[in-house]
């Protein structure tokens, strides 16, 4: 399983605050784009419906993906969660193996649970079951993406024989970080998966959901040190933290949520100048964070621009 440490990606703005649509040409271009400026990966958030009054229009996260891949050669692309108990898992298994051969394993795969309850009554999938779903859909996965054969019963999903190949370009699978806050996701992470994605994480609380982690991750006889980790983090790059704070806390009120029973906070948000960006940022390394996302102010170009001419040198050295 491939390493994350000292890797940088960028989250990418496959949603919108209505009226404003998500315009899927320039998103690629954005992609495209991000590869040139050096991020190792590009990462996009998931839903099938998001809010209601606001609501956000949002571009299928797997659909950009594969554009994007198709126009690239090199940056690996995220999903930044995939809400995995909405879907079939035999299909999501196959579309995940034919992208992951048509990139040429560049697949790092985000997944959760999700807790928009709305979305799960809509799309008719129990919501208060979503954790089993979860749990039995990266068993189905993993069997079909490793096993030769498999038989097994998993209802509504009765394998009485399914064989699919080709399977995914990595081996024996593309990495599943595991999205997630309370300890039974935490668990899923260090157990099931291969390490654990977090959201709008200080270090502090990095700190001690990721010891949860490696912790579980042991006391099932799995080696934490094999564990992988990545934190999403908003970021705004200014003459000053005191000339940035006002409009970017503004921007993570209106267009982001935060679960009541996570630890994920604006306060978390990256601010200031380079080197005081470089300085908070660093202290995220410092606890142990392999990856940080960057989720740039309003996804301006000139935001990505000085964290990949600027601040990523300077946390590479």
């Amino acid at each position: 399983m491939a390493g994350l440490s000292n890797t940088f990606g960028i989250a990418m703005r496959n949603f919108t605050a209505f009226p404003q649509m998500p315009d899927a040409q320039e998103l690629v271009e954005y992609g495209v784009r991000m590869e040139q400026l050096g991020f190792d990966s590009l990462w996009v958030w998931d839903h099938i419906l998001l809010g209601v009054d606001p609501h956000f229009p949002i571009i299928d996260s797997l659909s950009l993906l594969t554009a994007v891949g198709a126009r690239t050669k090199r940056i690996k692309l995220g999903t930044g969660i995939l809400i995995l108990p909405l879907r079939n898992p035999l299909l999501l298994a196959k579309q995940l193996s034919g992208m992951d051969q048509l990139t040429q394993g560049r697949l790092l795969l985000g997944m959760a649970s999700g807790w928009y309850k709305r979305e799960f009554d809509s799309v008719g999938v129990p919501f208060e079951k979503r954790g089993k779903i979860m749990d039995e859909n990266l068993t189905i996965m993993t069997r079909l993406w490793t096993e030769d054969l498999v038989v097994g019963d998993y209802p509504p999903y009765h394998m009485k024989g399914a064989v699919m190949f080709p399977k995914p370009y990595q081996r024996p699978r593309p990495p599943i970080l595991i999205g997630g806050y309370v300890d039974r996701v935490l668990k899923r992470a260090g157990v099931a998966g291969d390490g654990w994605l977090t959201y709008f994480y200080t270090p502090e609380s990095f700190t001690k959901s990721w010891k949860k982690v490696c912790d579980f991750a042991a006391e099932a006889g799995k080696d934490p040190k094999t564990l992988l980790n990545a934190n999403q983090l908003p970021i705004m790059v200014g003459k000053s933290r005191a000339a940035v704070e006002a409009p970017m806390m503004e921007w993570l009120s209106k267009e982001w949520d935060y679960a009541s029973w996570s630890e994920s906070t604006k306060d978390s948000a990256i601010m200031g100048t380079v080197d005081e960006c470089v300085e908070q940022l660093q202290a995220h390394l410092d606890v142990g964070v392999q990856k940080l996302i960057f989720v740039p102010y309003q996804y301006r170009a000139d935001q990505v621009e000085v964290i990949a001419k600027e601040i990523i040198p300077r946390l590479r050295k």
